[in-house]
């Protein structure tokens, strides 16, 4: 008999009505193996019938398992994180888990706070561009666990694409259109792979002898092209690499307000390859990855730390090839 005071239908209505105790109806719902036949087919009959639905925090008491797990991005309206989510949300679904996704807003402070509210909820986090430092992650994993996307931090798993051999693939291209000197348009002060990504550039350059400016910080959107694109015009740029393709997208409109003409007066390179990168006028040279593999990797590293199969100490940072991919915004240096 179903409950008819507007309730859902506890464990214990499903008892009652297939005439067998609480712990046979857990057992025959979570451990099927563990109840005859007949009895097991019974509960499930009563459990459909009446909508009763398994609970499960409470399947993960035992257990210590939630089968869920969160996903942060630092701006979901990025673009370039469809692959990252695309990809662990695959991942996630072949394990039998559920992914929760939150949008952390560029905001350390928010990381940490979603952390310790779902603690006890999920079996652990995956963290894409996480802009908390690295003692705040280092002291986080000794509470949780931790995976990170586009981010590095000893002794905690990982999955990033190559930003220094793509950073290489980037400058030998300008340089053999005879730029002699670049500017890097860097994104927010807290991003990890703004300043590894500056960093790579300076070298490269100098070990290819073209100058290397940095300028900014600038917000990693649209928004930020315009900014940016006049401070690379008053460094009298040939060549201008942009922390994102966002910031690359909004230079590119900037310059068209201003009658500069891209790739003629000057050269534009992006990072992440996202969508629409090749919609824009002229198509953006940018730095292509496997984000999909990035996000699939990083699930992976989570979920085998919570099953002992990857232990959480070890030195699981997997760096994955990243290629240049050529179109219309870059050409031969002004003369």
């Amino acid at each position: 008999m179903e409950p008819t005071d507007g309730k859902r239908p506890t464990i214990y209505d499903v008892a009652r009505e297939a005439g067998v105790a609480t712990s046979t109806v857990s057992r025959a719902l979570t451990n099927p193996g563990r109840v005859n036949e007949r009895t097991r087919d019974r509960v499930v009959e009563v459990a459909e019938r009446l909508g009763y639905r398994t609970n499960a925090l409470a399947r993960a008491l035992p257990s210590g398992r939630t089968r869920t797990v969160a996903l942060f991005v630092s701006d979901i309206t990025n673009p370039h994180f469809f692959g990252i989510i695309r990809g662990a949300e695959q991942q996630t679904r072949a394990a039998g888990c559920t992914l929760i996704l939150a949008d952390t807003e560029e905001s350390p402070d928010l990381e940490a706070a979603h952390i310790e509210r779902l603690s006890g909820s999920v079996d652990g986090f995956v963290i894409a561009a996480s802009r908390m430092s690295d003692q705040q992650i280092g002291e986080l994993t000794g509470r949780h666990r931790l995976t990170l996307i586009s981010r590095q931090v000893g002794g905690v798993p990982s999955a990033i694409v190559d930003h220094e051999d793509g950073t290489r693939q980037i400058i030998e291209h300008l340089a053999s259109l005879g730029h002699r000197s670049v500017v890097y348009a860097a994104g927010p002060r807290r991003s990890w792979l703004a300043a590894k990504r500056w960093h790579a550039v300076r070298a490269v350059s100098r070990k290819l002898g073209l100058s290397a400016t940095r300028l900014g910080p600038f917000p990693p959107a649209v928004q930020g092209g315009a900014a940016a694109a006049d401070a690379a015009l008053g460094q009298g740029a040939t060549a201008v690499i942009a922390h994102n393709d966002l910031l690359a997208i909004g230079m590119l409109r900037r310059f068209t307000d201003r009658g500069v003409h891209v790739p003629n007066d000057i050269s534009v390179v992006g990072y992440d390859d996202i969508f629409g990168a090749d919609f824009c006028s002229p198509p953006l040279t940018t730095l292509a990855g496997q984000f999909d593999e990035a996000g699939r990797l990083a699930i992976d590293l989570l979920l085998g730390a919570r099953d002992g199969t990857r232990p959480p100490q070890a030195d699981n940072q997997v760096v994955l090839p990243s290629h240049l991919v050529v179109r219309g915004s870059t050409g031969t240096a002004p003369s």
